[in-house]
């Protein structure tokens, strides 16, 4: 809104070109986050007094850790504040007609309204399994398909107006028209062009890392601020990427794709990151409040669909290799338990307790200490990924 109401004051007369500083993404990157810093402050308090007075207090599994027992009660839900101050900040700061802006805000909301139906079955309606698996998997499936479709149109053409007329064009040939390069799987470290996955092959990788990426920054949501800080970290880190793969420059030294339109992305990942700080200040330890699925899901649906935007999975995957980890061990226990249960009679488990953050609580690990270590590794990771701009 505030890029079309600038371009519309540097019309009316020249004295005003001072303007002209708002169509600077880095500026507008800025502002969006400091603007969702300063909405997320604002409206946490009034949010946490509301979400208490409807009692919708985080349930605590007996069987966990004895710690978290004092936590019983505390609000959740609290995602729904990082999702308001983003789409404020965006509405605000974004430009209006980039595809991949609404595309991920789309996804983000798309995945926190399945966040928050399962949060609101649990917490009001006190069913302490929420949203049935299948229903959630479901959704999530549909949401994943669909945003898949979106971008493998979004990403193959760079003219807005042509998007729905290739769209039908592939459709008419039965997706056998061949994607360009930069809809390809680009390997980190390596120089060169996209590895061609054909339509199929890209749908189905974007399903999987939009809905891997939401579930496990899910499963990763388990302690007081551990989720927020590293999806504030990953989420910069790929708005360097939207932003370097939007410059046709800066895309062509680094041997990157050049997609036109991404680095708008680097709005949505700035008012993340400002929105995830404004959260974190009310989510730090001692927490007043949860983040719950209604923001877990939906930031790590936002973090796999930008991940697409910019042909970033593989690096996606080593940056919030925290995530990666978190996932993994709740698959490997699951699946040993099941197994040694059919095996030998009698379920094992490979780790004290599942996800791999309660297994270090188990350990002897304070909270604190999971956290903040476990926001170390993450910043490490995000290192690596970044380096993976200049060292192909």
């Amino acid at each position: 809104m505030l890029l079309e109401l600038a371009q519309w004051l540097q019309g009316l007369s020249p004295d005003w070109g001072f303007f002209r500083v708002v169509q600077y993404q880095t500026f507008r990157a800025v502002m969006a986050a400091a603007t969702a810093l300063l909405v997320g402050l604002a409206l946490g308090p009034a949010l946490i007094r509301y979400l208490t007075r409807l009692k919708v207090g985080q349930p605590i599994r007996a069987y966990g850790v004895a710690s978290h027992m004092a936590k019983q009660g505390t609000p959740t839900m609290g995602g729904a504040l990082v999702l308001a101050a983003i789409v404020v900040s965006c509405l605000l700061w974004a430009d209006w007609s980039n595809r991949f802006v609404w595309i991920v805000l789309a996804v983000m909301l798309a995945f926190g309204a399945v966040g928050w139906v399962d949060d609101w079955r649990k917490v009001v309606r006190k069913d302490p399994e929420g949203m049935r698996s299948r229903e959630k998997y479901a959704w999530q499936s549909l949401i994943g398909l669909l945003a898949a479709l979106a971008l493998v149109f979004a990403i193959s053409e760079a003219d807005n107006a042509k998007v729905w007329s290739l769209a039908v064009q592939w459709v008419a040939s039965g997706f056998t028209v061949d994607l360009p390069p930069q809809a390809g799987l680009w390997l980190p470290f390596f120089k060169t062009v996209g590895y061609p996955i054909g339509v199929l092959g890209f749908v189905v990788l974007t399903y999987l890392v939009i809905v891997g990426s939401s579930n496990a920054v899910n499963l990763t949501d388990g302690l007081d601020g551990l989720a927020i800080m590293p999806v504030i970290m990953v989420g910069s880190a790929l708005g360097v990427f939207a932003y370097v793969t939007g410059n046709a420059v800066f895309a062509r030294y680094l041997l990157l794709p050049f997609i036109p339109g991404t680095g708008e992305v680097l709005i949505v990942c700035a008012a993340m990151a400002g929105a995830g700080l404004a959260f974190l200040w009310f989510n730090a330890h001692p927490a007043q409040v949860f983040m719950g699925d209604v923001g877990a899901l939906a930031l790590g649906g936002a973090l796999g669909t930008v991940a697409v935007v910019v042909r970033q999975e593989i690096v996606l995957a080593v940056m919030g290799g925290i995530f990666v980890a978190e996932a993994l061990s709740v698959m490997v226990q699951v699946s040993w338990f099941k197994y040694t249960k059919r095996r030998f009679g009698q379920g094992r488990r490979l780790l004290l307790m599942a996800p791999l953050h309660h297994h270090f609580e188990k350990k002897g690990w304070s909270e604190t200490q999971v956290v903040v270590r476990f926001w170390i590794v993450t910043m490490l990771l995000c290192l690596v990924g970044l380096s993976t701009l200049k060292l192909r």
